[in-house]
């Protein structure tokens, strides 16, 4: 892409530009400006505008960069496309997709996963988790509005997490290691909604005191 094609764009499409040629050089140069004037020489986009577009550094790239993969995500597995299949299989392709997409780039993976682990940045490692974990249950399908919102993206979050760890790491033969502890977590996770779901089942059939009491106070009309 010539300079005179990216003159016009934001700064939030300049971030989404450069995010997966920045992941590329960050393997090389870490989550530094370096690896943005990199990035910037390869798509022709001014190198003080990318600069610019980066003003809290190594964790505003990263958060460009798993902006981006939300977006792939979206453009390759679209609710309508998954929306047939049980919602274990549509979870673990989901995340599956997200190792895929960052597979080329372990090593910036890598070095992303240990600055997100510093202390001043655990907020907002925190809200990526959550946003990304909302993009995958909304592609799922998932349009609970109560606290099971909530529930769900959190622990999908923190599975996500956990997965992302294990793949950084992982050399078995086919990333083997990584997909038998993602299955091990979704059916945990799937294992879990069943018994909350019993759960609030059986609730709603044994008597409660405060729903008793709100009926008295506001009878059925």
């Amino acid at each position: 892409m010539t300079a005179d094609l990216t003159t016009d764009l934001t700064l939030a499409e300049v971030r989404l530009l450069l995010a997966p040629k920045i992941a590329r050089a960050a393997a090389f140069d870490g989550w530094t400006m370096a690896a943005v004037e990199m990035a910037a020489q390869e798509t022709g986009v001014d190198p003080g505008k990318a600069r610019i577009a980066f003003p809290g550094g190594a964790m505003d790239m990263i958060d460009a960069w798993t902006l981006s993969v939300d977006g792939q995500m979206a453009d390759v597995l679209p609710a309508g496309r998954i929306g047939n299949l049980p919602i274990r299989e549509r979870i673990r392709r989901l995340v599956q997709f997200r190792l895929d997409a960052v597979g080329a780039d372990r090593e910036a993976l890598r070095r992303a996963l240990s600055i997100m682990a510093m202390p001043q940045n655990l907020a907002r490692a925190a809200q990526l988790g959550w946003r990304s974990a909302d993009a995958m249950w909304r592609l799922a399908g998932d349009v609970a509005t109560d606290y099971n919102h909530y529930t769900k993206r959190a622990t999908l979050g923190s599975i996500y997490a956990a997965t992302l760890t294990v793949f950084a790491h992982d050399t078995s033969e086919d990333l083997a290691e990584t997909r038998a502890f993602l299955d091990r977590r979704i059916e945990g996770v799937m294992k879990f909604e069943k018994a909350k779901a019993r759960l609030l089942a059986n609730r709603d059939m044994h008597f409660s005191p405060a729903r008793f009491l709100g009926r008295l106070r506001y009878p059925p009309q």
